[in-house]
């Protein structure tokens, strides 16, 4: 019985597509990307920044591109000059779904910057990009006395 578990473990580790050092490889290659954006979006282009971004998904339209750059480019100029950004989170679902969640400083007030990629073959995606204010809101929410028991 217990070489009948030890062989279904090792089976089970064997079946693995990625090992957790590819995985933190691959995350490292995902964040250089990320890093790449905010390098463009540093320079006050966010076109550039949003082109490079998509650039991975063809799946995307221009008109939705179009419209994420007028509402990020009317947010940045709202809330004043990029000063930096900072890791929130990293998560994976999967070997092939991972999600960063960035805070975003600017003079004025932070965003929070969504990034979720996909990997169906062999290439990763761009699956998902959001962008919010909300940040701060939920920040104090989590702070309310019924999630502090």
């Amino acid at each position: 019985m217990r070489y009948l578990f030890t062989f279904l473990i090792l089976s089970v580790i064997s079946c693995r597509n990625t090992s957790p050092e590819q995985q933190q490889q691959e995350n490292t290659e995902l964040k250089t990307i990320i890093n790449k954006f905010f390098d463009k979006y540093e320079d006050g282009s966010t076109d550039e920044a949003i082109d490079y971004l998509f650039s991975s998904n063809s799946s995307f339209s221009s008109e939705q591109t179009q419209e994420l750059k007028n509402k990020l480019g009317g947010a940045s100029v709202a809330i004043g000059a990029f000063t930096g950004f900072e890791e929130i989170t990293e998560k994976s679902t999967s070997q092939s779904l991972v999600f960063f969640s960035y805070l975003v400083k600017h003079e004025k007030q932070p965003l929070r910057f969504n990034f979720m990629f996909y990997k169906p073959k062999d290439q990763w995606l761009l699956y998902k990009f959001k962008f919010d204010d909300s940040v701060g809101a939920e920040l104090e929410e989590a702070g309310r006395i019924y999630f502090i028991k």
